[in-house]
């Protein structure tokens, strides 16, 4: 088998566009949050995503099986907000930006998100530098007509809104 150079798997799946998410636990007074596309839906029955958070990010050790995660579907005029949560800001300045509440799960919901995945953390799977959370929706909320945000070749791009 061959063997493929990692720089040139980053650059074919920087291809790969992506939809741009905030990943929340924890609860409103002590949240904690990062910035994601590798993000996926597994099966609708029962509603399970999976969501890929890097073993030496320092958010790892707060998402563990079967605790509470919120993948929180960030719109065209969230990049800045995507770049926050990407960034070295604390914790506790990065949930200053935006209007935040609960679903079911009690971890942080962005209520300006174009979809909110409330989940609870169903197993979690070590491959290689990261860890892979299988997550059950246990609610979730759509906020209709938002122009969605993606990442592709490494930028961000704006999708047409869905009215036009």
């Amino acid at each position: 088998m061959a063997s493929i150079d990692s720089l040139r798997f980053r650059d074919a799946m920087a291809r790969l566009g992506a939809a741009v998410n905030i990943i929340t636990t924890g609860t409103l007074e002590t949240p904690v949050g990062f910035t994601a596309s590798a993000v996926s839906s597994v099966t609708d029955s029962p509603p399970t995503l999976l969501v890929c958070i890097n073993r030496s990010s320092r958010s790892r050790s707060a998402f563990e099986a079967g605790g509470a995660l919120c993948v929180n579907v960030l719109s065209g005029l969230q990049q800045e907000l995507s770049g926050i949560f990407a960034g070295k800001a604390e914790m506790a300045e990065r949930f200053t930006h935006g209007h935040w509440s609960t679903l079911a799960t009690g971890a942080p919901v962005l209520a300006e998100a174009v979809a909110s995945f409330d989940c609870r953390i169903d197993n979690v799977v070590e491959v290689g530098s990261h860890s892979v959370m299988f997550c059950v929706v246990e609610d979730l909320r759509i906020n209709e007509g938002q122009a969605g945000l993606v990442y592709f070749n490494r930028a961000y791009h704006v999708l047409p809104h869905p009215g036009l």
